[in-house]
């Protein structure tokens, strides 16, 4: 048997990273084994990604294989030559033949997992040296733009990636790889009957015009004060962890097949408020009874029993007030860490602080739009962060929300994926009551109130993947509950509770 003779490179610059662990042989044993048996990659291909080799070549060579295998298709020396014929690091270790060599070299396949998970360790050994020299050089250097609070948050984050991902810092990735991640994620929305691509609201409407809830997007939910943006922000987060599922994933992994865990940043009502509403939600116990414990027997044991239910329900709470944005972004990476987390909800934005000193506030809620969009994209979650809107809807005749009326800046339309405001038309025409002696306007008046009684809007006023326009839903005050609306041609009574 042919052995394939290890790589040295010994060039002055590369002698210090010759140093970093590594086995150059058992990357070798691996690829040979793969290219001689392409069963042996569905073996390891959830444990080891092409990042993970050392060697560049190598790298490029898993990378080619995978995708050949994931299209069902041979990846052989044979097949792979045409596509690293011109590779020059190839061309320094012998050329085309180098593979047949692989090949030639490899070992049973048997072992193949343990050679896999080896250049995994290795790996992250390598990335957690080259992170602790960044952050012993930073801390070393002492800058005045460069807060010790801040690298702590940093060093966080870039530990988090790593032990997420296997590596610390992403940089460039090829086309082929990219592509491929966007074919599973189209299989996996085939696989749902031509379903959803993200993770259900709950609310069937809803659901069709964004798609649900896709990674790494950032959802506005804005709305006037008493139109229900809590309220449907609640909605959707018990909706999506009572629907929690965990199960196998395209990618090899576990996680949510189904619905999924929420965390919830409170930034307004406390933890206890915000169980009580979601309580008076799956109970059906009015929440203002709830509040004053004025319940029937029937009702109380109503509420204990939905309390039970939601007892393991994947929903986590943090009501701290007056949060700065790297602060949701350290405790929200610490959740996906310890619990797993697949939507996070920030109600609402304009109580968050940035890193500023507050002397430029539009500047500070950009600051925090990118800061949430970038925690959407670093984590692979869709996040919904709720707003508030300027006074300047109620001058206006028609009181229906638009993307000009974003409050304080207009990065928030810019960073955001999708706006989406919540109208009740309700709501104003109730004071727009006439005096009990106008009969006439009063007769008018009651046949609007029954037209619009329990009914809700949600108007998508910016997508970035889908159409704009406007969804209908019922609204029932006294749970503080959003749902599916019976339109007058579907049959039956059930709309989707």
């Amino acid at each position: 048997m042919n052995e394939v003779a290890p790589i040295k490179q010994q060039l002055p610059a590369q002698i210090e990273a010759d140093s970093l662990p590594h086995n150059i042989e058992a990357e070798q044993q691996l690829l040979g084994a793969i290219l001689t048996n392409n069963d042996v990659y569905d073996r390891i291909s959830s444990l080891v990604k092409a990042e993970h080799f050392y060697d560049p070549v190598h790298s490029r060579i898993f990378e080619i294989a995978s995708a050949r295998i994931q299209k069902n298709a041979l990846a052989s020396p044979v097949t792979l030559k045409a596509f690293l014929e011109d590779d020059m690091g190839l061309k320094e270790l012998g050329g085309p033949s180098y593979l047949a060599r692989l090949a030639g070299a490899a070992i049973s396949s048997f072992a193949a997992r343990d050679y896999a998970q080896m250049l995994y360790d290795l790996a992250v050994r390598r990335e957690l040296i080259g992170l602790g020299r960044d952050i012993s050089a930073r801390a070393a250097k002492v800058d005045v733009a460069s807060e010790p609070k801040e690298q702590i948050i940093e060093a966080e984050q870039r530990l988090y990636k790593l032990g997420e991902q296997g590596v610390a810092e992403r940089g460039f990735q090829s086309f082929l790889k990219a592509v491929t991640e966007a074919v599973n994620s189209a299989n996996a929305a085939y696989q749902r009957d031509g379903g959803l691509a993200g993770t259900s609201t709950g609310l069937i409407d809803l659901d069709k015009k964004l798609g649900g809830l896709h990674p790494s997007d950032l959802l506005i939910l804005a709305g006037r004060p008493s139109m229900g943006k809590t309220s449907l922000a609640t909605n959707i987060a018990f909706n999506v962890a009572k629907a929690y599922k965990r199960g196998p994933l395209h990618d090899g992994g576990e996680g949510a097949v189904e619905g999924g865990v929420v965390g919830f940043f409170s930034l307004e009502m406390s933890a206890e408020q915000l169980a009580a509403r979601i309580l008076s939600e799956a109970s059906e116990v009015p929440s203002e009874q709830i509040r004053r414990g004025d319940m029937t027997e029937q009702e109380f044991r109503r509420f204990v029993e939905a309390a039970k239910s939601l007892e393991a329900c994947p929903l986590y709470i943090d009501d701290t007030p007056a949060l700065p944005i790297s602060q949701v972004a350290a405790r929200a990476r610490r959740l996906k860490r310890t619990h797993g987390l697949d939507v996070l909800i920030i109600d609402y934005l304009q109580l968050l602080k940035g890193t500023g000193k507050g002397e430029n506030r539009v500047n500070e809620v950009s600051e925090i739009t990118q800061g949430l969009k970038a925690i959407a994209k670093e984590l692979n979650i869709p996040v919904i962060a709720l707003s508030q809107l300027s006074r300047q809807v109620e001058s206006r005749e028609d009181k229906r929300p638009q993307l000009s009326d974003l409050r304080e800046s207009g990065s928030i339309e810019q960073d955001a994926d999708v706006v989406m405001f919540v109208y009740r038309d309700e709501y104003y025409k109730e004071r727009e009551k006439p005096g009990d002696h106008e009969l006439e306007k009063m007769a008018q008046w009651q046949s609007v109130m029954e037209s619009v009684h329990g009914k809700a809007e949600v108007i998508i006023g910016k997508q970035r993947h889908g159409p704009i326009g406007s969804v209908e839903l019922s609204f029932e005050g006294r749970f503080t509950r959003f749902g599916n609306l019976a339109k007058a041609w579907q049959e039956g009574p059930d709309n989707g509770y």
